[in-house]
């Protein structure tokens, strides 16, 4: 089996005005780092009825290889709602296939195969995915890249479930608001943005941590280093699956050899476009595509 690349977690169909399309992000993650020429899997669980079906269908119109065994809880949906910004605002459905994720004998040969992985603390809700996706990290080789794209939704979060996975992580991938949060659950009051950047960067020993601010840019702390890259002005369209085409570009770029300098501008570059398209997995500009060698 080739190494490949994991996009691990939530399956769903975000539910937005003008219709329905597939998303979740480790498939948004898994697509965009497909984009780029690497081999790619998307794997959570679909259910046994007509969202199950259409979430083959559309992965398979994509092109995007998948790992999505059916369970008896209806596949995943999310009312999206959008204000004058295209900032979306999510419900998500509970008790759903994608809580479920078994860990199968595939999924284990799959984690001994894994080259880069990336999850969030969404999919940890229910126990039984929790499980899975610490069972996977824990199968993973030691060099497999892991990136632990926090992913804060509703109130779908404990401090144990963020330590866990910050513990197990390399990269961790966080915005403004949800670090914010981190520091009101592990009581690191009164440090600047930055200060509990490298306070965290530090104590969970990460290589990476890659925070977004919005249109007020973005950093990624490295041991002794940061880069910052400012947000280009875009006309946005909505910022569904934006964070995720960063991240999946990042990890592209990386794994291809890119410096870290490198790898955030082509990061911020392609979040920027798919904020001017409608949905989280639009086709990139060949432009773009042709920046990351493998």
């Amino acid at each position: 089996m080739k190494q490949v690349i994991v996009g691990l977690g939530e399956a769903l169909w975000d539910c937005l005005p003008d219709g329905k399309k597939l998303g979740g992000a480790p498939a948004n993650f898994a697509y965009h780092v497909g984009q780029f020429g690497f081999d790619t899997i998307a794997v959570s669980a679909v259910g046994n009825d007509r969202l199950g079906d259409e979430t083959i269908a559309s992965l398979e119109a994509k092109g995007l290889k998948y790992m999505m065994p059916r369970v008896s809880y209806p596949t995943g949906t999310v009312q999206v709602t959008l204000d004058d910004n295209g900032i979306p605002t999510y419900d998500i459905r509970e008790n759903v296939a994608w809580d479920n994720i078994p860990f199968s004998p595939e999924l284990e040969d799959l984690a001994h195969n894994c080259r880069a992985v990336c999850w969030g603390s969404l999919a940890q809700r229910n126990v039984v995915s929790r499980d899975t996706i610490n069972k996977f990290l824990d199968t993973a080789p030691k060099d497999c890249l892991k990136i632990f794209d926090i992913n804060l939704r509703q109130n779908f979060y404990t401090k144990e479930v963020i330590s866990e996975s910050i513990k197990r992580c390399n990269v961790l991938k966080i915005n403004d608001e949800e670090l914010v949060v981190i520091g009101r659950l592990f009581g690191y009051p009164g440090l600047d943005m930055e200060n509990k950047c490298w306070l965290i960067l530090g104590k969970y020993n990460l290589d990476m941590l890659v925070l977004t601010c919005g249109v007020n840019g973005s950093y990624v702390f490295t041991p002794g280093s940061v880069s910052f890259q400012e947000t280009p002005l875009v006309d946005v369209v909505d910022t569904v699956g934006a964070g995720d085409s960063f991240t999946g570009t990042f990890c592209a770029a990386i794994l291809s050899g890119m410096s870290v300098t490198e790898a955030h501008a082509l990061a911020v570059k392609v979040s920027a476009f798919v904020c001017t398209q409608s949905g989280a997995m639009p086709v990139l500009p060949e432009e773009l595509k042709n920046r990351v060698n493998h």
